[in-house]
């Protein structure tokens, strides 16, 4: 069995998102071969969906020497089950919203039997940084995703945690906020971090501000409703005081949020990836400063708070061709 992993030098990775699904062969090294992408929304059935990107897959696997060169193939989704190799009543995707689809199966099935595995996106990237980024030579980190939402990975002991489901790690719904006055998440329920701490929460907590003060800030120029976190960056480093008010709220509340984190894992560091992150000391510092003010004393000055290194283009698909490399 070695001998014969030897000679397929690569792995497929699968960035499936509800707008576009992002398809890669990568090498060990990390180096992405050839790409393809098809619209994940503009198919009705997971079948069509897979039938369509196994016909645009065949054209990249033909460009690397074939489906003997394919080692594996990881998948990061949203609500994906490693356990299962499944996606399960994914809101954004309309062919899984309502159902269990068993994807790793039916990729399997379709690319001559080779071992696939499922994972949710924020999982996926945690694998990215341990295999390919900051967290190499770690084995205890927590990587966190803003974007549009707030995700996480968490890897204690070298080994990603799943729970006795799969779904172990949604640290982006920790409640941050407790009664009626909670902010309203995707997930549900009321006051989670991914309502304050994502990109449209960002955007949200601008609108109250703007609402609540007749404050000067550069985003009354913009239509309340158009207003994003990228805007609140930019007024924020032109010098809006209300902009970096904003900053320092979200990072007070990460970094409050990493804090209690710490008590159950004690990780060497906390990994942030994602548009957010381009703002930079905006929001770093105010994590780094809340951190330090709440965490526990037996845990000070041990946690790093690293900005991942990986290109944003292809991180995602980099984080789930690390999945195929796991699989034994």
């Amino acid at each position: 069995m070695n001998a014969q992993q030897t000679i397929k030098p690569y792995v497929i990775g699968l960035d499936l998102g509800g707008t576009n699904a992002v398809f890669g062969i990568v090498d060990s090294r990390g180096e992405i071969k050839a790409t393809t992408a098809i619209k994940t929304q503009q198919y009705d059935t997971a079948e069509s969906f897979v039938n369509a990107s196994v016909e645009a897959l065949q054209i990249i696997i033909e460009q690397v020497g074939g489906l003997e060169t394919i080692k594996a193939m990881g998948i990061g989704a949203p609500n994906g089950n490693y356990y299962n190799g499944t996606i399960e009543i994914a809101p954004n995707i309309k062919w899984a919203h309502d159902c269990i689809v068993p994807l790793g199966k039916m990729f399997s099935e379709r690319l001559g039997g080779i071992p696939t595995a499922v994972t949710n996106d924020a999982n996926a990237a945690a694998i990215g940084e341990m295999v390919y980024g900051v967290a190499r030579g770690m084995k205890n980190f927590i990587v966190i995703t803003l974007g549009t939402g707030v995700g996480s990975g968490v890897v204690v002991n070298g080994q990603l945690v799943y729970g006795s489901d799969g779904f172990a790690g949604e640290l982006g719904h920790v409640t941050m906020v407790r009664g009626e006055e909670g902010r309203p998440c995707g997930c549900g329920r009321k006051g989670c971090l991914e309502a304050y701490c994502s990109a449209t929460g960002v955007a949200r907590t601008a609108r109250e501000l703007l609402a609540k003060t007749e404050r000067p800030s550069l985003l009354r120029e913009m239509n309340p409703d158009d207003i994003t976190s990228l805007d609140v960056a930019i007024a924020a480093g032109k010098g809006d005081e209300l902009a970096k008010e904003i900053y320092e709220f979200t990072g007070k509340m990460l970094g409050e949020a990493c804090a209690d984190f710490a008590t159950f894992c004690s990780p060497e560091a906390f990994i942030f990836f994602g548009g957010m992150v381009k703002a930079g000391e905006l929001i770093m510092k105010p994590i780094r400063d809340a951190y330090d003010a709440h965490v526990m004393n037996v845990f000070k000055g041990k946690a790093q708070f690293l900005v991942s290194a990986l290109d944003g283009a292809s991180a995602a698909v980099l984080g789930a061709s690390a999945i195929g490399w796991e699989i034994q």
